[in-house]
């Protein structure tokens, strides 16, 4: 079978549950989103906002605290929002970039090998049985190895070992200080098969998908991606996409039409389905690309429109303003601003002005038109 972008498109905002919102709890939906980037704290909410039906906030604020859904560094080594349950298996799959130069230099600093390192990682996680503030550990890392060094040692012990972003309170759980806690749950710590999880949860969120996309998603190589792959031929069917690439699917997974009708969305600051793929045309029209993900890596609040992105979004005393990228029709405008007064409901009572500390990009982003879709 050859599948055409739109076709693409149309899976991946069906597996995404951007067709539709629907009325499942915020853990189902966290595991059809795979992983729910956490970047910035507020960025789980908005996300699952515009995929739950009657999404309550209070439901995701539960979850974090009674921890059923947990933060932590995982994908691409940046904060993702998971399912307890396959946080050790996401884990387990990016520990080998733990192993890196920049990882060794950061332990040597403090007199560690990797064997010591590794005894110094479980008694720090004694130490974070309860909840701790980055300061706190990195004092008692001082008071082991000196103060020259623990802050090199902290930055690597930070991602390396087995710590959880402890919910804080505040409008959105955790807040601009983490607090770490030990996870308290069993490492998984074959990363081969950890990786074979991986990719079967990738297809069934996020596919078809190359082995690039796959790639690009976790941040590993291509060539463990393979070894997955071939590991778990048997449950997987080869597809053809455009230009002959060759993509992976789980059987049964959706793959609408290409013209099925996908309503306008208010997209959170690195909404997941926006780094999901190595082609990132997908959702993002190329000559859009630039404008979304700036040099520094921050992914833009977006404006969803058939599927794509048509432009960014924030939110301002007034409410939320939208700038278009292109010329949208009256009735999509219609359909954000019904968007913006549900959105900017949930806003009033945590923090109206999202994404303020980020204003700065506004002034050069391409706009054709401007407006303020909801009053404060």
């Amino acid at each position: 079978m050859v599948l055409t972008e739109r076709e693409l498109n149309r899976a991946a905002m069906a597996r995404q549950m951007l067709v539709a919102r629907e009325a499942v709890g915020v853990e189902d939906a966290v595991r059809r989103v795979v992983a729910v980037q956490a970047q910035h704290a507020a960025s789980p909410y908005v996300a699952l906002f515009n995929r739950v039906a009657g999404f309550d906030p209070a439901e995701l604020d539960r979850a974090f605290a009674e921890q059923r859904v947990v933060k932590a560094s995982l994908l691409r080594m940046t904060l993702h929002a998971v399912c307890a349950d396959e946080h050790a298996h996401f884990r387990a799959v990016m520990m080998p970039a733990t192993a890196t130069a920049r990882f060794a230099q950061s332990f040597a600093a403090g007199g560690l090998t990797a064997e010591t390192s590794r005894v110094l990682a479980a008694e720090l996680l004694q130490f974070a049985s309860e909840p701790r503030t980055g300061a706190e550990l990195e004092a008692w890392l001082g008071e082991r190895l000196g103060t020259d060094a623990a802050a090199q040692v902290w930055w690597a012990m930070r991602s390396s070992a087995h710590l959880l972003h402890a919910p804080t309170g505040g409008p959105w759980s955790f807040g601009q200080r983490p607090v770490f806690v030990a996870a308290p749950w069993a490492e998984v710590l074959d990363a081969e098969k950890a990786t074979e999880v991986l990719v079967r949860r990738y297809l069934q969120g996020f596919g078809p998908a190359s082995v690039a996309d796959i790639a690009q998603f976790a941040k590993i190589t291509r060539s463990r991606v393979k070894v997955a792959i071939s590991a778990l031929s048997g449950e997987l069917e080869e597809l053809k996409g455009p230009g002959g690439v060759t993509l992976y699917d789980v059987p049964g997974a959706p793959r609408p039409a290409g013209d099925l009708p996908v309503p306008p969305r208010l997209m959170a600051m690195w909404d997941s389905v926006l780094l999901a793929y190595d082609d990132r045309g997908r959702v993002v029209p190329p000559e859009y690309k630039a404008a979304v993900t700036r040099t520094n890596g921050d992914v833009l609040p977006t404006l969803l429109v058939d599927g794509y992105v048509a432009g960014v979004w924030r939110g301002v005393e007034s409410g939320i303003e939208a700038a278009a990228f292109q010329h949208l029709p009256d009735d999509v405008w219609q359909g954000l601003a019904a968007e913006a007064r549900a959105l900017s409901e949930m806003l009033r009572e945590r923090d109206p002005k999202l994404y303020r500390s980020y204003d700065r990009w506004w002034n050069d982003v391409p706009v054709v038109e401007t407006r303020v879709l909801a009053t404060g």
